[in-house]
């Protein structure tokens, strides 16, 4: 029942840090975590899932100390992607350059767009999107291609039915 319940939070803190819920997910693989023997194999993997989980949260010196931990896991996979984690964890943080960032206004305090109260740049009103137009009717095949294809369809079917006839007379021979 412990590994059932455990495996329960395990899958939940995984869907609640994919939603990017961080702190719901750190509370539930840390439960989940704390049913579990930490040296096993589902163990160590909430353990890295709470690594990130922390980062992602901003609990940086939580999720170093127990990436560290994780380095020295009995499970061979676990210590790898804690090493990997950590390695990733450590990196310098790169200076980003303001020239290199765009800044996205914040939209919220405008009213909804029903068109009555913008206009565009020109100072008129914005058209509204053309309709989109019935497709034509396809032309219809000439019928003379149809035929030139059947016939090339027929030459090739006799080309290959005289190699077959070939190879076999020849084989008999």
């Amino acid at each position: 029942m412990t590994l059932d319940r455990a495996q329960t939070l395990y899958d939940q803190g995984r869907r609640l840090f994919e939603a990017g819920r961080y702190r719901e997910a750190i509370e539930s693989l840390e439960t989940g975590a704390a049913l579990l023997p930490a040296n096993g194999r589902l163990g160590g993997e909430m353990q890295v899932w709470l690594v990130t989980a922390y980062e992602a949260a901003g609990l940086r010196d939580a999720g170093l100390q127990l990436c560290r931990q994780l380095t020295k896991h009995p499970h061979l996979e676990t210590r790898s992607q804690a090493r990997r984690l950590l390695a990733i964890l450590e990196a310098p943080v790169l200076s980003k350059r303001p020239e290199w960032l765009t800044e996205i206004p914040d939209l919220s305090s405008l009213e909804a767009a029903d068109g009555a109260g913008f206009k565009a740049a020109t100072g008129q009103a914005p058209s509204r999107s053309p309709r989109s137009r019935p497709m034509p009717e396809p032309k219809p095949i000439d019928p003379a291609l149809i035929v030139h294809e059947n016939r090339f369809l027929g030459f090739g079917l006799l080309l290959v039915l005289l190699v077959i006839a070939g190879i076999l007379w020849l084989g008999r021979a």
